[in-house]
């Protein structure tokens, strides 16, 4: 693949524009790369045995020596969370990021103990000058909203002009009036010449503006107020910024904080660490019998119904020292991630039986989204005037609106948008006049992670884990007269995840008589015996008879030796 031309710079998304989650950009100016982000994408049931899905890095690691610098916006998963799996492919280079999201990738990357040192370089937010990364690329952080400490954007300043990336973001607003702190966080840019534009696209379908943070708290500590028992907060333990509220609350109300959920401990840490609030309130899980009911808040994680969270173990009595009690008042602080709903049902089910008092953001306002709604989106485009737009983060009906908001309200022609995939190539031509996508797409195929390895994994592996997953397998093991072709005895069979065999005695003769004729079929008056052909020829009679009999699919094996 040709480099990009003398007068180009080349961007190029290798995640984080077809689905939500494994955020990754290419800047490449020159001989030099600069990389922002590197997160994972969480799996479901489609996907068997795969614990993360990462972005393609071949056409980084093809180009490693370039590689200048990856800037991290912020320290959510799906913008850190590939760090440990693919920085030694890009060569290691330096990572640029404020302090929150610094730890948090250190705290990460303790779980990888065989891997090098990581180069990470803590920006101050303070520091408004720009970082010469290489000689022709500059970056700036500059502040912005979403739910994390030190969440920024990227400004890359170029030969001609720059390139902004607003990572997640959203805009603290009282009743659609944007917070001042967000006004004075955007003047920069009345001052600067923004050549491209790439925003969050994750809330565009959502008309308006979320609801403030402030309000969700308020709504909060007045729930915290009149609650006669125990308050149980469920949230996403990314949600650092209403964590550390949660503590203030608990404090005005002279609670004891019990936290529960790894994820959310390793959080609380780092919040302790750089003193962001006072946490010496904080007890053990053990100790919760000590005080009153109404002295207590647990902050937890679990809301979205996982199995062996905190939340659901309280809820199905497994909870070693936690039983819920009609006094209890139990708030989801967390919307429904697609996906989850049967899961979170099951929660509901199970805490409603305790006759606790559950509220949801259904009830009332007890979350909002750190991602920006339509409204949110179309102030921030009039805070940055830019030249040339192109949405991401999002599934492409996401990305599709979001160009369509910036074509039709905000008034950018349509030649100056681009809608990107994963691995297009999208080039800023003739100094910044042009933009284009080339024909040409860099590879773009998934990268998963399954226990310690990373690669590629065949449509034909998945198909066969769900088959598995779903139908079982069924194998058959047998033994041929190689001289006469017949078999020595009646094969054997085991099944797993398909029959119960003691009470399928009738199923397994026939299958057995099957299986027989299939052998004998291929076998018999043949010499030298083709056991390849044999073999298929089982499998594909086995499994014609299994679905005939059961409707089920069973992957079938058949073991076939001569003697």
């Amino acid at each position: 693949m040709v480099p990009p031309l003398e007068d180009s710079i080349r961007i190029v998304p290798l995640g984080g524009v077809e689905e939500i989650g494994r955020n990754m950009t290419v800047i490449e100016y020159g001989d030099d790369i600069i990389v922002i982000d590197a997160g994972i994408q969480f799996t479901d049931a489609e996907s068997p045995g795969i614990d993360y899905i990462l972005a393609n890095t071949k056409y980084l690691e093809e180009r490693k020596s370039k590689i200048r610098g990856l800037i991290i916006t912020h320290g959510h998963l799906d913008h850190i969370g590939g760090i440990p799996y693919i920085i030694g492919r890009i060569g290691n280079p330096p990572i640029y990021t404020r302090e929150f999201g610094a730890l948090l990738i250190k705290k990460r990357q303790e779980e990888f103990p065989h891997l090098p040192p990581l180069d990470i370089r803590i920006v101050d937010k303070d520091d408004k000058s720009a970082l010469p990364i290489t000689p022709h690329l500059k970056l700036r952080f500059f502040g912005l909203t979403h739910s994390i400490p030190d969440s920024t954007g990227i400004i890359i300043e170029t030969p001609f002009g720059d390139i902004v990336n607003t990572g997640d973001v959203r805009v603290e607003n009282e009743n659609g009036i944007p917070a001042e702190k967000e006004v004075e966080q955007y003047k920069m840019f009345k001052d600067r010449k923004v050549l491209l534009l790439t925003m969050d696209s994750t809330g565009i379908d959502k008309p308006g503006f979320s609801p403030s943070e402030k309000h969700i708290l308020k709504t909060i500590d007045g729930i915290v107020a009149q609650a006669p028992g125990r308050v149980i907060i469920a949230t996403f333990a990314s949600q650092v910024e209403r964590v550390i509220e949660f503590f203030l609350i608990a404090k005005r109300y002279g609670r004891k904080v019990v936290i529960e959920g790894r994820s959310m401990r390793n959080n609380v840490e780092i919040i302790k660490h750089l003193g962001l609030v006072e946490v010496d309130h904080v007890i053990n899980v053990e100790e919760i019998e000590k005080y009153p009911p109404n002295k207590v808040m647990m902050i937890a994680t679990g809301g979205q119904g996982e199995e062996f969270s905190a939340l659901m173990r309280m809820s199905n009595k497994t909870h070693k020292y936690v039983r819920l009690v009609a006094s209890d008042t139990v708030i989801l602080s967390s919307s429904i991630i697609p996906g989850n709903e049967r899961a979170i049902s099951k929660l509901k089910d199970n805490l409603f039986r305790h006759d606790s008092k559950i509220i949801t953001y259904l009830d009332t306002d007890v979350h909002t989204s750190g991602h920006g709604k339509r409204g949110e989106l179309e102030w921030i485009h009039r805070q940055i005037p830019y030249k040339f737009f192109m949405p991401v983060h999002g599934h492409h009906y996401m990305l599709k609106m979001h160009a369509e908001l910036a074509a039709t309200i905000i008034g950018t022609p349509r030649e100056n948008i681009i809608v990107p995939d994963n691995g297009s190539i999208i080039e800023i031509q003739d100094k910044g006049t042009k933009l284009v996508k080339l024909k040409e797409k860099v590879p773009s195929e998934d990268m998963v992670v399954e226990g310690l390895s990373v690669g590629d994994v065949s449509d034909v592996v998945l198909r066969d884990r769900k088959m598995l997953a779903e139908d079982g397998i069924f194998v058959v093991i047998a033994l041929i007269n190689t001289r006469t072709g017949h078999l020595k005895k009646s094969p054997d069979i085991i099944a797993r995840g398909f029959v119960y065999l003691r009470e399928s005695q009738e199923l397994l003769s026939e299958a057995r008589n099957v299986i027989k004729r299939s052998i004998e079929s291929t076998t018999v008056g043949t010499n030298p015996i083709n056991f390849d052909y044999a073999k298929n020829a089982v499998t594909e009679d086995v499994s014609r008879f299994l679905f005939q009999r059961t409707a089920k699919k069973p992957i079938v094996i058949p073991v076939i030796l001569g003697v």
